[in-house]
């Protein structure tokens, strides 16, 4: 870990190890916030339409069974059996219609066909227009992420310049410890660009 050392460390090694501490405090929280950030952005990703059928393209989809909206997953199983097939196959056969309803609702551009057991779903093959529509609006949401990340970088810091100001740590600590964070955006955005990397082949592929 890159953290300052005080000139008086064996004069005051008990003030020093505070300062690693509140250092590495930020740190881990910095770390926290931007993964959260990175596996929300995995599970947008994961609803973003191909050309593919994927089960994460149902869970937007809410049921009104008995009065209460229950998200799909909840009260059905669902399966993928074929590359451009979905099936649901709900537990409560009595709900298949509210079932059929809330995919329709959804807006997801689904068409469900009911044999009355099982609801099956059939992926349309995208354009080649909407595909590149679809992959640059995953870019967009990436590089919104990535905002993200900058505004999690800035906190930490606005964090480190505070103590510094307190007298709680040095400059040399603060200059330090503000790399070591950048270290870890530049991280989690590489993070980013890898996950869109994969979606846009996924969603450009025929």
């Amino acid at each position: 870990m890159l953290i300052g050392i005080y000139h008086d460390n064996l004069t005051y090694p008990h003030k020093f190890e505070g300062v690693t501490l509140m250092i590495k405090t930020i740190y881990q929280e910095t770390k926290e916030r931007m993964e959260k950030s990175v596996q929300a952005l995995e599970k947008d990703m994961g609803r973003v339409r191909t050309g593919r059928a994927s089960l994460s393209i149902l869970d937007p989809v809410k049921v009104d069974y008995y009065g209460t909206l229950t998200p799909l997953s909840q009260m059905a199983s669902i399966a993928v059996p074929e590359s451009r097939l979905i099936t649901v196959q709900p537990w409560d056969i009595s709900a298949i219609k509210e079932v059929e309803k809330g995919i329709l609702k959804a807006n997801l551009g689904l068409t469900p066909v009911s044999d009355g057991k099982i609801i099956r779903i059939s992926i349309p093959p995208l354009t080649e227009e909407r595909r590149k529509e679809i992959a640059k609006k995953a870019h967009q949401t990436c590089e919104d992420f990535k905002v993200a990340l900058r505004n999690i970088r800035r906190d930490s810091n606005d964090e480190l310049k505070s103590l510094q100001k307190d007298g709680d740590i040095s400059e040399d600590d603060n200059f330090k410890a503000q790399k070591q964070v950048q270290e870890i955006t530049d991280e989690y955005i590489r993070k980013i660009d890898e996950i869109f990397a994969a979606k846009e082949k996924e969603i450009l592929e025929i």
